[in-house]
């Protein structure tokens, strides 16, 4: 008991040590800090960019400028929000880029890597498991479809959690802005999917 005490009072200091290790760059907090980030980054530049291809580079980009900023991170506070920043405006670069509205266009609806990127949930029963796979599988190509500003907003609010307010500060609009978007989106969402299921 007093050992779980103990762990849960310093949890917090050496996560400030970790974080001040960062804005020192050195290499072991930066690794353990990337670690601590890298499933959230991916899935939220997936999420966004519709693509693994994209991610994966834009993953990188994103380390890459986090590693750069680094001597900005402020200590006291959640980093979260700082990483979600780099990593959205990293995706908001790619959109705005020629290539990447090139590959959109291109994508092929038979390729295996585009649309279906969803890890399937820890279900024991194999057929509920490839349903609920598989419609997520529909739920995530229905979003890749989306203009970004659209799939920005339903990502950072289903996916990330955000509230109006930081969706807003972070797209540079007003939250009525980004409820507006995000009721919008859900109506396109729902026509991409009506007959979807059953």
């Amino acid at each position: 008991m007093t050992n779980s005490l103990q762990d849960r009072t310093q949890a917090p200091v050496s996560s400030v040590l970790d974080l001040e290790g960062v804005r020192r760059r050195e290499p072991q907090a930066l690794a353990a800090f990337f670690d601590q980030h890298f499933d959230r980054v991916y899935g939220l530049v997936y999420r966004l960019l519709g693509d693994r291809h994209w991610a994966e580079d834009a993953t990188q980009e994103v380390f890459l400028k986090l590693h750069r900023a680094a001597h900005t991170l402020d200590p006291d506070r959640d980093p979260g929000p700082w990483v979600t920043t780099i990593a959205y405006n990293v995706c908001r670069d790619l959109w705005r880029s020629g290539a990447y509205r090139l590959s959109r266009n291109a994508i092929s609806i038979d390729d295996p890597d585009h649309g279906d990127g969803a890890i399937p949930p820890n279900l024991k029963d194999p057929e509920r498991e490839l349903i609920a796979s598989e419609r997520e599988g529909l739920v995530q190509d229905a979003i890749g479809k989306l203009k970004e500003p659209l799939r920005a907003v339903v990502v950072l609010r289903e996916y990330q959690g955000f509230t109006y307010e930081e969706i807003a500060s972070l797209t540079g609009t007003s939250p009525v802005a980004a409820r507006k978007r995000y009721s919008r989106a859900l109506t396109e969402l729902g026509k991409l999917l009506e007959n979807t299921f059953e």
